[in-house]
């Protein structure tokens, strides 16, 4: 069969997934038989859904598209920040109810994330298919450090975190993902991600420390661990942590 070549050029975090030599370049991507751009852009180690916008030839078009000989394909990571309502979004909407699952290596970020407010599910014993399962199920977004995860194609909603840094890791999601107006702080139990509720002191008075009852009076429970939270010492702290990442 006749060999027929393509020419990609992927944009932004997108030249994470490449070899340095192969960055911010244009590619030529060879290939006999029918294949669509989905193949192109996955044979080059970029999961799909890092990828938001496909231009070729200038115009828009969906992963299903069958390449031809010669076609100049412009690949651009998910935008959240940017309109392109007038071309064609790789996905049906934006997750704007934002939840979370996240891998194996991303428990201090998962901690993180349900500080702000946010619904992470976080198991160490998670394996890569139950994962993917309950990302599909729930629709959650992956957060992996595992980029061969978000090839599968049964993936619709992921990131790749490239730091090791846990806040780091944190100030990723919320760029990437412009989660600064989203953030509901402090409404989450950073263990079991429960959603917390407001308890009377008379019901955990037997509970608290005895400075705690002397010198607070508002209290939130974890009804699915039993953790009292009130506004201690450490409170500030974090809130100054978590402003960083709201600005406000």
């Amino acid at each position: 069969m006749t060999k027929k070549t393509v020419w990609l050029r992927f944009y932004e975090e997108l030249n994470d997934f490449l070899p340095p030599g192969k960055r911010k370049i244009v590619l030529p991507y060879s290939f006999t038989g029918g294949k669509t751009v989905k193949d192109a852009i996955e044979s080059m180690g970029v999961p799909h859904v890092e990828v938001d916008l496909i231009l070729v030839n200038g115009k828009s078009v969906d992963f299903s598209y069958k390449i031809k000989n010669d076609d100049r394909i412009s690949v651009y990571p998910v935008f959240e920040r940017l309109d392109i309502s007038e071309v064609t979004h790789l996905r049906e909407k934006p997750l704007r109810d934002v939840k979370f699952i996240a891998d194996v290596h991303l428990g201090k970020l998962a901690r993180y994330l349900r500080m702000c407010g946010f619904d992470t599910l976080y198991e160490k014993d998670y394996s890569d298919d139950e994962i993917i399962i309950i990302s599909s199920l729930q629709k959650r977004i992956i957060l992996t450090r595992d980029k061969r995860l978000l090839n599968n194609r049964k993936v619709t909603h992921g990131l790749r975190i490239r730091s090791g840094n846990p806040e780091s890791q944190l100030k990723e999601v919320f760029d990437r993902l412009d989660l600064k107006n989203l953030a509901k702080p402090f409404t989450r139990c950073m263990g079991c991600n429960s959603l917390l509720v407001d308890v009377p002191k008379e019901k955990i008075f037997d509970k608290l420390p005895p400075r705690t009852r002397e010198f607070y009076d508002t209290f939130r429970l974890c009804p699915q661990c039993n953790q009292i939270f009130w506004e201690g010492s450490h409170f500030k702290r974090m809130q100054e942590f978590i402003n960083g990442f709201t600005g406000k």
